[in-house]
């Protein structure tokens, strides 16, 4: 198993200290301890660990909450370790974004695969939200560069196959991006920007 920097967050002391000597003993680092969500989420935003892992049940922000923003802002994945067992807890839970749910008491062969599993698929999804993004910038970009190659043609009364070969032109000679080429035709000739859907 890859040894991991993890956060633990619960609000008792012996809690913490027992998993931080069995996350120790299995290679990982403890970067930071916390007894409450609102500590756990300044420190996971300044630490920055590969996995957090947290009660539900504590003194101001929960463990749910604390998912919740942590899910949202990308920090870290949330390996929720509780007493609780109830099937609101593990639905509010899934719905926070949480990727592995361990009920007290637990064993080092229970909590090894869950943080393995909750970090796997944490980077799972980080690069399914890059790929989606790069594909969503890609798609922007052709429909800029159509939209520069469409301007080309009625300006200048080129045909398609013209108006591409003078934006890839521009772009050899430039040095620049095909689509930062199509952005200037369209700012210098003041067309509008498409709303984006």
């Amino acid at each position: 198993m890859n040894p991991y920097r993890v956060l633990i967050v619960d609000d008792e002391p012996v809690i913490r200290l027992d998993l931080k000597a069995m996350l120790e003993a299995m290679g990982h680092t403890v970067v930071g301890e916390a007894d409450n969500g609102e500590d756990a989420l300044q420190l996971a935003r300044a630490l920055q660990p590969d996995l957090v892992i947290a009660d539900i049940m504590m003194p101001g922000m929960d463990g749910i909450e604390l998912s919740r923003r942590l899910a949202r802002e990308r920090i870290a994945p949330v390996l929720i370790l509780t007493a609780y067992s109830e099937p609101e807890m593990i639905t509010g839970a899934d719905r926070a974004g949480v990727l592995g749910y361990l009920v007290k008491p637990f064993r080092e062969a229970d909590l090894a695969p869950a943080i393995q599993v909750a970090v796997s698929r944490y980077r799972e999804l980080r690069a399914i939200e890059a790929q989606a993004l790069n594909l969503e910038q890609e798609i922007r970009a052709r429909r800029r560069i159509g939209r520069a190659k469409r301007t080309l043609m009625q300006q200048l009364g080129l045909s398609e196959e013209e108006a591409f070969r003078r934006l890839q032109q521009t772009a050899e000679q430039t040095g620049k991006p095909l689509a930062e080429i199509a952005d200037a035709i369209l700012l210098a000739y003041q067309v509008q920007p498409e709303t984006e859907t």
